[in-house]
Order: structure tokens, then sequence, then C-alpha cells
């Protein structure tokens, strides 16, 4: 399966963006799809995921609460809805299907 993020860009502290993942060449429904980040300098992280059926999801500590995963099976996408956006929030934002397979990943940039 190919993978494409969107939606990134320059955002102030206390903003919201809305990230999403389409996938190509694949079963979708059949993937449990994530979203990890990483900041410069830093490992990659886990954010968000959400399993085939989209009824369970599981969050970092760090973006409970501002943060939300979502799919849509039938159009093949997953969403990152990210409010009150915080500066550690930096870093590019990967989309993964299964954990093992991975877009190009896109910039997030939160100014204070």
């Amino acid at each position: 399966v190919q993978l494409v993020e969107s939606g990134g860009g320059l955002v102030q502290a206390g903003g919201s963006l809305r990230l999403s993942c389409a996938a190509s060449g694949g079963t979708f429904s059949r993937y449990t799809m994530g979203w990890f980040r990483q900041a410069p300098g830093k490992d990659r992280e886990f954010v968000a995921s959400i399993i085939w059926s989209g009824r369970s999801t599981s969050y970092a500590d760090s973006v409970k609460g501002r943060f939300t995963i979502s799919r849509d099976n039938a159009k093949n996408t997953v969403a990152l809805q990210m409010n009150s956006l915080k500066p550690e929030d930096t870093g590019v934002y990967y989309c993964s299907a299964d954990y093992r397979l991975w877009g190009q990943g896109t910039q997030v940039t939160v100014s204070s």
C-alpha cells in the first residue's frame, strides 16, 4: 500500500491543523492505521492509532484530549485532527499502516 500525507504547515500555538493520509494499492480496511512524528534530533514517536473498524483508538499521553484520529474506509483515508497545538508538537508527521508501511511525511511547525 502507498501512503501519502497532506495538511501540514505552520501554525501558531493554540491553533489547529488537520492531517490527512490517502492510501492506495492495498486493502486499506484491513490495516491498523497510525500517526507518528519525528522532531529534529529525536527518534520517531507514536502519536495515535486506529484499528481497522475504527472502534478503538490509542493516543500518546502527550496528545490525549487534543488530537483525534479517524478513518474512512470507503475513501481509504485516515485523518488526524490536531487542536490546541503546542511548539513541542513540531515535527514531521508520518502515516503508517500496521506500523510497518510508511508515507513520506508532512511537516508541522508550531510557533510560540
